[in-house]
C-alpha cells in the first residue's frame, strides 16, 4: 500500500537539504532553518506542539522552536528525515499516513516554491488522488470558513467539490488537486490555478486568501 506521507517526507528533506539553512519559505518570516525546527518539534516535543494550534501556548512554542532552531541544521534534516520516535503519535499505525500527507506536501511545496523564479512540478497520480480525498474536509476548515465567497473547487476532469457561505456570489477555481490544496492554505499566488467570477467577488476573496 503506498504510504505518501513518508514518500512527502522523504522529498521535503531533499529540499531543505538542497536549499541549505537560510533560504526562503512560502511560511511568512520562516527560513528553512525554522521550518526544519517546525517538523522537528511537531512530532518530537508533543508538550509543545499544542502552540502551534491554541493561540495562548504560542508563545511557549516559539521560545521552543527558537532553541532547535539554533541547532545544526543537518541534525535537525536528520531528525526529520528519521520519522517520529515511539513516543509520538504520530508513531501510532496509520496516524503518519493520516496526518502528514497534506502537511508535508504543502511544506515541501513552502520550500519548492518560495524562490522567485519557480516551476509546479507534476505530483504522482496517487497521491494527488489522496490530495483530493483529504479536499473536502480542509477546504472546509482553511478556506470555507474565511471566505467572503462561495467556492467551486474544480480538478481537470470535471470533478468538483463547494465550500464557503451560501447564497454569496460563487467564484470557480479550476486545478490540479496539489494546487488547490495550496490555495487552501492560503499558498494560491504560487499556483497555476485558474480564478473565475464576478470581478468584486474575486478582489473580495483575494483580500483573504492570495490568488495567482
Amino acid at each position: 500500500m503506498s504510504n505518501h506521507a513518508l514518500a512527502e517526507r522523504h522529498r521535503l528533506a531533499e529540499l531543505l537539504t538542497a536549499a541549505g539553512p537560510d533560504a526562503p519559505t512560502l511560511c511568512a518570516g520562516w527560513t528553512t532553518r525554522d521550518l526544519a525546527a517546525h517538523l522537528v518539534i511537531r512530532e518530537r516535543r508533543p508538550d509543545a506542539a499544542a502552540g502551534i494550534r491554541v493561540a495562548a501556548l504560542a508563545g511557549r512554542t516559539k521560545r521552543i522552536q527558537d532553541d532547535y532552531a539554533s541547532r545544526p541544521y543537518e541534525e535537525l534534516v536528520r531528525l526529520f528525515r528519521a520519522g517520529p520516535p515511539v513516543y509520538s503519535l504520530f508513531a501510532l499505525p496509520g496516524a503518519d499516513e493520516a496526518a502528514n500527507t497534506v502537511e508535508y506536501f504543502v511544506h515541501a511545496e513552502d520550500v519548492a516554491r518560495a524562490g522567485e523564479e519557480w516551476t509546479a512540478q507534476p505530483v504522482p497520480p496517487g497521491r494527488a488522488e489522496a490530495l483530493w480525498r483529504r479536499l473536502p474536509m480542509i477546504a472546509r476548515f482553511e478556506a470555507g470558513r474565511r471566505s467572503p465567497v462561495r467556492l467551486t473547487l474544480t480538478r481537470p476532469d470535471g470533478e468538483s467539490l463547494t465550500v464557503g457561505p451560501a447564497g454569496a456570489p460563487v467564484v470557480d477555481l479550476t486545478g490540479d488537486p496539489g494546487d488547490l490544496v495550496l490555495f487552501t492554505y492560503g499558498r494560491g499566488a504560487r499556483t497555476t490555478l485558474t480564478v473565475d467570477g464576478p470581478q468584486d467577488a474575486v478582489e473580495a476573496l483575494r483580500h483573504v486568501l492570495p490568488l495567482p
